[in-house]
């Protein structure tokens, strides 16, 4: 029998690690963390048997809850463990590569806030039941379901039109302040759940990655994220409009923005998640075009 060697990602792995993606999403639809750049890779655990990889795993701090928020909010680490087709029911080898995620995620635990207890969480597409399968016999439970939603970025798009006294500007976060402007902004929308100073500037190294803004004045009253992925195409996350300046089609106009920006850097097409059971979300976004094309669940357990 061939031994399974687990260890850290490197950059020789990289030919390796196509192979193990091509294979995973030949079957469909899965959800598939890449490695990122070479900071990221002591939170990236391979398996590797003989000359091929038969397992990736890494984990990531989804969102860290800022002190002084209620003690109910949660950090939440996030881990990723895909398999080759052939191997989605050895259990086995999910072992192998739990054991060093698990002791990874409690390390980066570890560095959070500690008024804050953490949970542990995967993401799966509906169709991916052997791996979710896996993580139930470890203690997690479904906790939401996204879906993704995609639009086809060809054509006339509908504009939606911003009225006086509202601006709104591409906006790179160039200062320490704009970026604590936007971090509070965010918090005070999801408050269980905020983006994090480390995802930001995670998100911040994606390629083509910007933001628009809107603003009353001198204040942020609305934004969204917009870049593009390791395929080619284009990513929309982070939409939000401040409570007192809701249906006024500031998102709309938002998300016309990011995706005139999307199109015109040679985007096909983009794509977003949102909470199935954001029943006003999905309105916006149908409004503007997007299409559900798959369903993520999400499971949990406290760490």
């Amino acid at each position: 029998m061939t031994l399974i060697e687990v260890r850290h990602f490197t950059k020789e792995d990289f030919q390796m690690l196509g192979d193990l993606y091509a294979a995973v999403t030949s079957r469909g639809e899965t959800v598939f963390w890449w490695v990122g750049d070479e900071a990221n890779w002591p939170n990236v655990f391979i398996a590797v048997e003989g000359e091929r990889m038969i397992g990736k795993g890494q984990v990531s701090v989804i969102s860290e809850i800022p002190a002084g928020s209620p003690q109910d909010h949660k950090h939440q680490i996030y881990l990723n463990l895909k398999t080759r087709p052939e191997r989605e029911n050895d259990y086995h080898l999910y072992d192998l590569l739990y054991e060093p995620l698990l002791n990874r995620a409690y390390e980066l635990k570890a560095a959070l806030p500690p008024a804050h207890q953490t949970l542990i969480g995967i993401g799966n597409q509906s169709t991916e039941v052997n791996n979710t399968q896996y993580f139930i016999s470890k203690g997690f439970s479904y906790s939401k379901s996204l879906y993704t939603m995609q639009r086809h970025l060809v054509g006339e798009m509908d504009q939606f039109a911003l009225s006086a006294p509202y601006r709104c500007i591409q906006w790179d976060m160039p200062s320490e302040a704009g970026i604590h402007e936007y971090l509070a902004a965010d918090m005070e929308i999801w408050p269980g759940a905020p983006i994090g100073m480390e995802r930001l500037m995670e998100n911040r190294m994606n390629q083509a990655w910007t933001s628009f803004v809107v603003r009353e004045n001198d204040t942020l009253v609305g934004s969204v994220m917009a870049w593009v992925d390791a395929e080619g195409d284009g990513v929309i996350e982070d939409v939000f409009v401040r409570e007192p300046w809701r249906q006024q089609g500031i998102a709309k106009h938002l998300l016309h923005q990011a995706l005139t920006y999307l199109k015109n850097i040679g985007c096909e097409c983009a794509v977003l998640q949102v909470e199935t059971a954001n029943s006003s979300a999905l309105s916006l976004y149908h409004a503007v075009g997007f299409k559900e094309v798959s369903e993520e669940v999400r499971y949990e357990r406290d760490l």
